[in-house]
């Protein structure tokens, strides 16, 4: 199988002039990436040993990719970092990882990274060199100053050695290091190429983190594997995200409820139907069903569907483009991964698989005897072999010896016309051990009380004891980049009195 790094030796060469990413004005060419990435690929070279780890905490810029490149050119291992972390958490993934170089903004949103590298770092025994971009602070490494060296060709590299470090979101434990490989990066592309309809010329727009596997394999791999472009945007504004659909004539996206529902509200506002618009891939957080069928009803060009994955198996299920009302209902289909269900437990199983973790005790308990990857998530099998997700584990309430899964209660409670978000999450209770708690973000007009949601739950035929018995009234819900409501964050908030 061919590496990326050779992939993108080959487009340079077959089609120099052919745009891989666009960045506002930028618009960054094969040839042009292949010449930065190479230069920088040589920077590291002169640096580090070959497979060092080299971080980058960068918002959607072009310059990631470059970063990203030049790893794999050079034959380090890539860390993408999601900018919204600060001092703690990167504190911990620079010291657990070795990290031998970090790239970060000078400044973004308002936050000074260059400060914050400087605080952390000076704490750690062998700190890292850090590389500043759009900016410039003492001590640090301006970017450019390493695409001067004359760029490298790409080293010899083994397609099942990793190649990339993505830390799991520690919402259940310590986060912890997954290692991915050229050979498991080409087994999710190759699904999703086959699945998604994806041709040669088609466009993604990626508002999505490239720090997450989505949103790094839209920018940085299909547009070399599948010979695709992607559109970055490091701010999510669903009107600006709808123009920049228009004018690029965006054919993909992929995102959590939050960017769909923004984006089709957008496009309401806007009069437009998308017509370009072919496939809207949503998961990475609950999508209530109604949303999906809103969506697809008012993109008359486009299918959208509901997916399911993680960092370890990325893209578990390829959704269902063929059937509306499985693709609003379900969670979609394994397309080359295999689906398990355990005691109710979904275990998956592909070549996607990532390839282990950074440390191998991480992985003890993360695959069965057969090998399948233990998700921690609930949900069954349909007749058909479409995947129902019901909920995390740690997300189910017990109350009075009886489960419930929120995932089922929050799906119908969304279609009230005065809720704007909702999560459901159990709270410690001497007399029941856990009560359901709704937190709503309201629309602007009324409030709807505890016996607007028992009567809801009841007209959809559901057992009284799943009604919430208490609602807390929220301006926002606390979420992660990808848009994954954080959940462990509301019960700690919750069990500590707050409201």
């Amino acid at each position: 199988m061919s590496t990326l790094a050779a992939a993108l030796g080959t487009a340079a060469q077959e089609r120099p002039d052919r745009v891989l990413i666009v960045d506002g004005d930028v618009e960054l060419s094969t040839a042009t990436l292949y010449r930065q990435a190479g230069a920088l690929a040589t920077s590291m070279s002169r640096r580090m040993r070959v497979g060092s780890v080299v971080s980058f905490m960068l918002p959607n810029w072009h310059e990631a990719a470059i970063v990203y490149l030049a790893a794999a050119i050079s034959g380090m291992v890539v860390n993408p970092i999601l900018p919204s972390l600060r001092d703690s958490e990167l504190r911990f993934i620079l010291s657990d990882a070795d990290v031998r170089m970090i790239v970060i903004p000078g400044q973004f949103r308002g936050f000074d990274y260059a400060a914050m590298l400087s605080r952390v770092t000076a704490e750690m025994p062998a700190p890292p060199e850090v590389v500043v971009v759009r900016g410039e602070h003492p001590g640090q490494t301006p970017l450019p100053e390493l695409l001067e060296a004359p760029a490298a060709a790409a080293s010899e590299s083994d397609p099942a050695a990793a190649r990339m470090i993505m830390y799991t979101s520690g919402t259940t434990g310590r986060p912890k290091g997954v290692l991915h490989s050229d050979e498991s990066i080409e087994g999710l592309i190759r699904q999703i190429g086959r699945y998604w309809r994806i041709d040669a010329g088609d466009t993604f727009l990626v508002p999505s983190p490239i720090a997450h596997v989505g949103g790094s394999i839209y920018a940085f791999e299909c547009p070399l594997l599948l010979g695709s472009s992607a559109v970055l945007m490091d701010t999510w504004d669903p009107d600006a995200a709808v123009a920049l659909m228009q004018q690029h004539r965006v054919t993909h996206m992929a995102g959590a409820t939050p960017f769909l529902d923004g984006l089709l509200g957008a496009a309401e506002r806007a009069g437009s139907r998308l017509p370009d618009l072919k496939v809207f891939i949503c998961g990475g957080a609950s999508v209530p069903p109604a949303l999906i069928r809103r969506a697809a009803d008012y993109f008359d060009n486009a299918v959208v569907t509901r997916v399911y994955g993680s960092t370890e198996v990325p893209v578990t299920t390829v959704g269902s483009l063929e059937c509306a009302d499985r693709a609003a209902d379900t969670d979609g289909h394994a397309g080359i991964a295999e689906i398990t269900i355990v005691d109710g437990e979904i275990r998956v199983r592909g070549p996607q698989m990532c390839k282990g973790y950074l440390h191998r005790e991480d992985g003890a308990s993360a695959l069965d005897e057969n090998g399948y990857f233990r998700t921690g998530d609930l949900g069954h099998l349909t007749a058909d072999g479409h995947l129902v997700v019901t909920g995390r584990a740690k997300d189910i309430i017990i109350r009075n010896g009886e489960n419930i899964s929120p995932k089922e209660v929050e799906d119908i409670l969304i279609g009230h016309p005065e809720i704007a978000e909702i999560a459901v999450v159990g709270i410690p209770d001497a007399r029941t051990g856990e009560r359901a708690c709704a937190v709503i973000v309201p629309h602007a007009r009324s409030i709807p009380g505890l016996a607007d949601l028992r009567d809801l739950l009841t007209a959809h035929g559901v057992a009284r004891f799943k009604t919430p018995e208490q609602v807390v009234v929220w301006d926002a819900l606390p979420k992660n980049d990808a848009g994954k409501v954080l959940k462990h964050q509301i019960r700690a908030t919750l069990s500590k009195g707050g409201n």
